[in-house]
């Protein structure tokens, strides 16, 4: 009876902690998705080198997150799709390019984009769940911020993506 009662105890602890965030760690609400996530660890990282990858960035005049529509009043039923679409869009396309000859600041890159990984499979499964729909409001944005990307050579979009982060990163906490 005793074993059984404190197997039960250390289950439903196990249990409770999993649910928790882990330190550092806000749960975000993506539409009918809910993802545990370190704003301020990756924030972090980028601040870190913020001032070196904006430096590197030649094109001061256009901007790719930042264009009139792109993160500007998007639906709450919208916000899973994009955000799950711009997790994609950073680590399949940005963090690949973004090579530098500074080991601090590959290193920094790094770690970002394995926080991007680790929130981008949380959102997949929320996708495969059928509970991130992608509207026509998200494909269009989506489709703006490539164009703005695509517009650039890989190298210049890259950079100019990742030193543009600290947008995506506002937009997330800023929205309901």
């Amino acid at each position: 009876m005793k074993g059984s009662l404190l197997s039960l105890c250390l289950f439903s602890m196990t249990c409770c902690l999993s649910w928790m965030p882990t330190a550092g760690n806000k749960i975000f609400h993506f539409g009918l998705c809910r993802v545990s996530l370190s704003v301020t660890e990756i924030r972090a990282g980028f601040n870190a080198i913020k001032t070196n990858v904006q430096a590197r960035d030649p094109i001061r005049t256009l901007s790719i997150l930042s264009h009139p529509h792109s993160l500007h009043r998007v639906k709450s039923s919208d916000r899973c799709c994009i955000t799950h679409q711009l997790f994609n869009f950073y680590v399949d396309k940005v963090f690949k390019h973004c090579k530098t000859e500074d080991s601090y600041v590959n290193r920094k890159i790094s770690s970002i984009a394995n926080s991007f990984l680790s929130v981008r499979r949380k959102l997949e499964q929320c996708h495969e769940q059928n509970r991130c729909r992608c509207g026509q409001e998200s494909t269009e944005k989506l489709h703006q911020i490539l164009v703005n990307y695509e517009g650039l050579n890989v190298t210049s979009a890259a950079i100019k993506s990742l030193g543009e982060l600290d947008i995506f990163l506002d937009w997330m906490e800023k929205s309901p």
